[in-house]
């Protein structure tokens, strides 16, 4: 349907960092954008990009909680991504806030269910 926009936040992790970090074991993540058009050239108006975005499914993490992915019991394998990574997590999870007119959300560590090596070749399925 359409491709994702791999934009760099308007403001820098350190300021977000400053306003708030995660506790626990929430992971704090940057909704990716959804491009302007599809891949065919179709232009999207703002209320379709803002539902999609709303069930956005990729994020990138910018913080973890000191507990995330401390369980062992839970996660015998370690940790499902690091800072930096851009994941696949589940449709409107987490608590939803905006910082300056960007979206973030806090969700659990077990929230993250894929890390995405090549976002530009995921597309939301209809």
């Amino acid at each position: 349907m359409s491709s994702v926009e791999l934009q760099p936040a308007p403001a820098s992790i350190e300021a977000i960092l400053e306003i708030m970090r995660p506790t626990a074991y929430r992971l704090l993540v940057r909704l990716l954008k959804l491009g302007e058009q599809t891949k065919g050239g179709i232009y999207l108006p703002e209320n379709a990009r803002k539902a999609h975005e709303a069930a956005s499914q990729m994020a990138v993490v910018l913080a973890m909680g000191a507990a995330a992915y401390r369980e062992y019991e839970r996660f015998p394998c370690g940790p499902y991504c690091q800072v930096g990574d851009t994941v696949l997590m589940r449709e409107y999870s987490g608590t939803r806030f905006c910082i300056d007119g960007e979206e973030y959300r806090l969700i659990n560590d077990d929230t993250v269910e894929a890390v995405i090596y090549q976002p530009e070749r995921i597309t939301r399925a209809v």
